[in-house]
């Protein structure tokens, strides 16, 4: 098992990676909460079936009691309204502050918790069990939780870091290809903003099979990138908007599906391609870093483009987080493995990306 120590100013967290940590839940819990009486698990209805009997059994072993809520799985449950149930279901199961939630899924999962966790008597302490590549490598660590609004994507949450994040390889044999690939996307992300030589390590193992074979070391190495960058910028105020290469453009390419026909790991994929044209279009970024993104992304069945109008273009940028006034900081390549923020105004971006 590999451990991984998040360590914010007055407070830490482990997270930990390894075979058998599924059916270790309810001790890893009880070490970190060990007050607790109740566990509030939020899970979704492709996970629960799998995984949900056995985090049970193993948390009441440890003396938890226990209730679950599964959501429809997919991103229209990260919604207001899912959220308003979780809490009156939480109150109903009797949950107190030194009570706490545990998320049992994916992205969608972890935020949907993460936020319930957040806000639900003010705040009570909250575990994270990722089951997709995506969460385990990304949303599951720095404590960025949200549901999504008629307006985008993410525009109501908070910052709440978990107590314990619990991520085992496992779990991954299960998920089908397309969602595995998903998850690719941020892991090829890390190796464009901060590692070259872990670039240069998937470039050498394009494929499920290959990658799953070095899965140890490629969930620690993103974990710990994440780590670093959360430990110096927890808010999203500086350093951490580096961690969003490729998400404004891809927030428009969800836009443009209506959040239905591109998932969150094709729209980063195809708008990493584009950032990287975008970059060299401007003279920041080499021109041959766009072609070994292209070709990356290509062999993990990811879209290197995806069609976007203008009008879906403004509508992203001007909801972006990373902008302010008239001025958006786009996250753009200076060489293969190291990113920065690039602030320009958001006219100026939506002129070079017609």
């Amino acid at each position: 098992m590999k451990t991984l120590t998040v360590a914010l100013p007055g407070r830490e967290y482990n997270i930990l990676i390894g075979q058998g940590l599924l059916d270790q839940a309810g001790e890893r819990c009880r070490a970190v909460l060990p007050r607790a009486e109740r566990l509030f698990i939020v899970t979704d209805s492709n996970v629960a079936p799998l995984y949900l009997e056995r985090v049970e059994k193993s948390l009441a072993a440890a003396g938890f009691r226990t209730a679950s809520c599964t959501i429809p799985a997919g991103e229209s449950s990260k919604s207001p309204g899912q959220l308003a149930e979780l809490w009156e279901e939480m109150m109903a199961f009797g949950l107190t502050r030194t009570d706490a939630v545990v998320a049992l899924g994916g992205g969608v999962v972890g935020d949907l918790a993460g936020f319930a966790a957040a806000t639900v008597l003010r705040g009570v302490a909250f575990i994270q069990i990722p089951t997709t590549l995506l969460a385990q490598v990304d949303s599951s660590v720095g404590g960025k939780v949200a549901v999504d609004l008629r307006a985008g994507k993410n525009l109501a949450g908070a910052f709440w870091q978990p107590k314990l994040v619990l991520m085992d390889p496992e779990v991954l044999n299960t998920l089908p290809d397309a969602t595995f690939a998903d998850g690719m996307a941020e892991v090829i992300k890390y190796g464009c903003i901060w590692d070259r030589d872990f670039f240069d390590l998937l470039r050498a193992n394009p494929s499920r099979r290959a990658v799953m074979a070095e899965i140890g070391h490629v969930l620690y190495t993103c974990c710990d990138i994440k780590r670093q960058v959360v430990e110096e910028d927890e808010r999203d105020t500086g350093a951490r908007m580096i961690l969003n290469f490729g998400h404004t453009l891809g927030h428009a390419y969800e836009l443009a599906g209506h959040y239905e026909t591109w998932t969150h790991g094709q729209s980063v994929a195809a708008g990493m391609c584009r950032a990287a044209e975008l970059g060299a279009a401007m003279g920041i970024t080499p021109g041959c870093v766009s072609g070994e993104i292209t070709a990356l992304v290509r062999a993990f069945g990811l879209p290197d483009a995806i069609p976007c109008t203008a009008e879906e273009y403004a509508a992203a940028v001007g909801l972006d987080k990373k902008g302010s006034g008239g001025d958006i900081s786009v996250i753009l390549l200076k060489e293969m493995g190291k990113a920065v923020p690039h602030k320009m105004a958001k006219a100026a971006l939506l002129e070079e990306l017609k």
